[in-house]
């Protein structure tokens, strides 16, 4: 008994460490040359927590010749670059604000007792192409409730905190450590890699005495760890290697959460230097206006209360007035990047064309709580845009479907995810 106990201790301390190396994912060698080779697929995932006002949002008509909305006015330069979508939502994901930490993840019923979230679409892209970036994703966050709020899930419904200061991603992406630094850096690795192995040797010990399921679980839980083993190993890689330069300089953090668009922009920008110098492929963009006080709308004003508050406008005039001013800043930030993103080649084609860009929401209608027709922009990523889908206001198809688009575009090999029943071919080009 005592010597099962002191194997269950260090089992928990081992976890421990698994805990600590989300980001330690990276390339072995041969997975390095591979990916400077190809000619990557990018996604850029976005989303904010209160979604935005539907009417003018979305376009009254149908088809390649829709007439443009109020809130694409800004975008309409872009027109062809991307495709409004009405009508997806997922389904069982109900619950008002609830679903939040459910738009990546289709998860049912976030309001059960007993609820678990299920692995997110940039994890699950991540695992499924493996490690080809120093990043496999990146997690961002505006105004974010760390906490209590993600884009990002393990594939145990486990949340991954979002970065939300500038200046630690910037050198994280960029700053390289001095040689002393980086040796400091590998032996830690180092050090972590020797309690895997006394895990292992551990483990070793107690298998013979276990009972077969026990043995079956034993062997699951040692899969992982040899799993970390190489992400020690590629991790290792990673820090002999020269980290990108850039020509941006080091930005300064906002701190201040009224400056709501100024950190939008902020983070915006972070996640185009991040696609353009390949330190990841896959990013998640969370944009927490639920934990957004009054803020700046514009140079002489500001919101009369949170945006939470606005959200549920009832109609009011004024509110409505100031979340669709909200908005549209919103909007012209979006162009700023696509516009960014046209103007940066890579290789023989725009940056554009080879990420995809998704702005959308878990809300369909913050002011009545309402989780259906979610409002869904699609750009970028060499699909056959310029159009608005419209699927069944009143039968929803599931969202997931147009994950399992992306994914298969970005080349996982998969034609399921979540909540999906197909595919939305009709964007394949």
């Amino acid at each position: 008994m005592t010597d099962q106990r002191l194997h269950r201790r260090r089992f928990l301390r081992s976890a421990g460490v698994m805990l600590a190396l989300p980001l330690l994912d990276s390339l072995s060698p041969k997975s390095l040359r591979a990916a400077e080779s190809a000619s990557p697929r990018r996604m850029l995932l976005i989303s904010n927590n209160l979604g935005v006002l539907p009417k003018p949002f979305f376009p009254q008509t149908n088809g390649r010749d829709y007439e443009v909305s109020p809130y694409l006015v800004p975008l309409a330069e872009f027109r062809n670059d991307f495709t409004i979508f009405s009508g997806l939502s997922h389904p069982g994901v109900v619950g008002g604000h609830s679903t939040e930490n459910c738009f990546l993840t289709a998860a049912r019923g976030p309001t059960k007792s007993g609820f678990r979230n299920q692995i997110s679409l940039d994890q699950f892209a991540a695992e499924k192409l493996g490690p080809v970036t120093r990043f496999p994703t990146l997690n961002l966050g505006v105004n974010i409730d760390k906490a209590n709020r993600s884009l990002a899930w393990t594939r145990d419904g486990v949340l991954l905190p979002a970065e939300d200061k500038a200046s630690a991603l910037f050198q994280k992406m960029f700053v390289q450590g001095d040689a002393a630094a980086v040796q400091t850096q590998l032996k830690k690795l180092e050090e972590r890699g020797s309690i895997l192995d006394t895990l292992l040797d551990d483990t070793k010990q107690v298998r013979e005495r276990l009972g077969r399921d026990d043995q079956s679980r034993l062997d699951q839980y040692l899969t992982s760890v040899r799993e970390i083993e190489q992400r020690l190993y590629t991790a290792r890689e990673w820090e002999l290697r020269p980290k990108p330069t850039t020509t941006q300089l080091p930005p300064a953090d906002i701190q201040d959460q009224k400056l709501f668009f100024e950190k939008f922009d902020l983070m915006l920008t972070m996640a185009r230097l991040a696609l353009e110098s390949d330190s990841t492929r896959i990013v998640t963009l969370m944009v927490d206006a639920f934990a957004t006080p009054s803020f700046k709308l514009g140079d002489k004003e500001h919101s009369t209360t949170g945006y939470h508050d606005l959200s549920h406008h009832g109609q009011a005039a004024d509110k409505v007035r100031q979340l669709e001013e909200a908005d549209r800043r919103q909007m012209t930030l979006l162009k700023k990047l696509l516009q960014s993103l046209a103007d940066k080649r890579d290789g023989d084609a725009r940056l554009l064309d080879r990420t995809m860009v998704l702005f959308g929401s878990n809300m369909g209608d913050s002011n009545t709580h309402d989780n259906t027709n979610l409002p869904i922009l699609l750009a970028g990523g060499g699909f056959r845009n310029g159009q608005h889908l419209a699927f069944k206001r009143d039968n929803n198809t599931p969202l997931c479907n147009l994950f399992v688009t992306m994914l298969q575009r970005l080349g996982v090999e998969t034609d399921a995810f979540g909540s999906s029943t197909g595919t939305l071919n009709e964007i394949n080009t």
